[in-house]
């Protein structure tokens, strides 16, 4: 049996004086003698509504006084070149090989060269298409004029002969080392840092509340949950929800935004692609980022441990950060919790999850906190991807089930500072300066409820922020998509 879709929940929150069906009483009748007896304190049927907290829980805010937000990471230490080919041909002792144009300029390069690899250092060379095999030897030369955009270089081995060579072979190689003879010159060229960097752009956010004069001269008095306690309040409990929902697409604009592309609508509507030296609209959320230069898990939750084993080996190839917290959806919790009880040789059909010691006084445990595989492991229900009303109505291909964050800080070039500081792998940088904090802006206008900015017969409750999100080290983030 299933649960029945109704009651359903309120897709369009009231935040208007609108009479609707779902905002007023639909039996009152000022020539009723009988009316009807009403509760001072609203029932709070969907519980605390607001769905932010996330950012909260594993970020921080600072400010930034400019349009733009860069910084830069450090890139990886080795260099690793893919596709290798070289002709076909009989084994040798030496052989030279082609680095695909695409692959030809890597970081970190050499000063007085074009790639990482010189003469005299040390590879293995590893067949991936054609038979398997696997090689060492030394680089004797290295040619970057006959064919720039596909550089060579010869490779003399270690054994008698090296690989038997097929059209359409292919290698990975990797350096580990150099040898040189007695009384020879250094080595040729230095290696650059490979730096990357990246920038994002904050975007502004407003809303507004507005409540007439006329309808601020009648006094309701209703009892409500404010989120920091119980109070009363009368007109202005559409303002609450305003603010309370304002406070939300704080959080979930920095979680959603994406860049707009130049000449797209949205770019053209905000006005910033033809400004001179504009950004451009939009801002790169965290979902975007990471499904740009993180990593992305597809096809329906990890529900097995092999499955986590190909989450963990990539872990190990990124920044192997030792402690994790997995934001999920009540699914793939669940689908957590019954694969760790599946561990358990005595906990057939789930009925000894967890430490269980056969008290009849004590409930049943059948839910895990974390597990560890490699690193430790978190998991929390994250409500925006439960919320019927936001992620948790949506089922689709391409939904999110899970974000795994990696916990602490980083290290990294902060331009504005210029220096290294430590920054948390997720935080929000608002526009401030010492005259303007756009942080969290509120204002009153209007020529009603003690305003009076203007003739307008109404009080209104301004909101605005201008905000961005910065991903760092987003290749030790997951996302866990259908």
């Amino acid at each position: 049996m299933a649960l029945e879709p109704t009651p359903g929940f309120d897709l369009q929150p009231s935040a208007q004086q609108v009479p609707t069906a779902t905002n007023y009483i639909t039996d009152f009748n000022f020539l009723n003698q009988y009316l009807p007896d009403t509760y001072e304190k609203e029932f709070e049927r969907y519980g605390n509504r607001s769905i932010s907290s996330f950012l909260r829980l594993v970020g921080a805010e600072m400010p930034s006084n400019s349009d733009l937000i860069k910084w830069s990471e450090q890139g990886r230490l080795h260099v690793k070149y893919t596709g290798v080919i070289t002709a076909a041909g009989a084994a040798a002792t030496t052989n030279i090989f082609t680095v695909p144009a695409a692959n030809a300029n890597p970081t970190p390069f050499s000063a007085n060269n074009s790639m990482a690899i010189r003469p005299n250092q040390t590879v293995v060379l590893s067949r991936t298409v054609g038979a398997a095999g696997e090689f060492k030897g030394v680089v004797q030369s290295v040619d970057l004029t006959t064919a720039p955009a596909a550089p060579t270089f010869t490779v003399a081995y270690y054994s008698l002969t090296g690989p038997l060579v097929a059209a359409g072979d292919e290698f990975t190689v990797f350096i580990y080392g150099s040898e040189f003879k007695k009384g020879t010159e250094g080595m040729d060229g230095s290696l650059e840092a490979d730096n990357l960097f990246f920038e994002n752009k904050p975007i502004i956010l407003k809303d507004k509340y507005s409540v007439s004069g006329s309808d601020m001269a009648q006094i309701g008095w209703v009892e409500v949950d404010t989120g920091a306690g119980t109070g009363y309040l009368w007109y202005m409990k559409s303002e609450h929800e305003t603010r309370m929902r304002f406070d939300d697409y704080l959080e979930t604009s920095m979680i959603e935004a994406v860049p707009a592309i130049q000449g797209s609508g949205a770019d053209t509507f905000l006005g910033n692609g033809a400004a001179a030296g504009a950004t451009g609209a939009g801002s790169e959320g965290v979902f975007y980022v990471v499904g740009e230069r993180g990593n992305v898990w597809s096809g329906g939750n990890p529900v097995a441990l092999a499955d986590f084993d190909s989450v963990i080996s990539r872990l190990d190839k990124q920044g192997a950060i030792e402690e994790n917290v997995i934001f999920l959806n009540r699914q793939f919790g669940f689908d957590i919790d019954d694969m760790l009880a599946a561990q358990n040789s005595y906990g057939a059909g789930g009925t000894s999850y967890g430490l269980f010691d056969n008290d009849e006084e004590m409930a049943l445990n059948l839910g895990f906190s974390g597990f560890r595989r490699g690193y430790d492991f978190y998991k929390t229900d994250w409500k925006y991807l439960n919320d019927p009303t936001m992620r948790g109505g949506l089922s689709g291909t391409g939904s999110i089930n899970g974000l795994l964050v990696p916990a602490g800080s980083t290290s990294v070039y902060d331009q504005v500072l210029g220096k290294n500081a430590k920054r948390p792998f997720l935080h929000v940088r608002y526009r401030a300066s010492e005259t303007e904090d756009r942080r969290y802006k509120t204002w009153i206008t209007g020529s009603a409820g003690g305003a009076r900015t203007s003739d307008l017969d109404a009080m209104e409750v301004n909101f605005l922020s201008e905000r961005a999100v910065c991903t760092l080290g987003a290749n030790n983030f997951v996302l866990f998509e259908n």
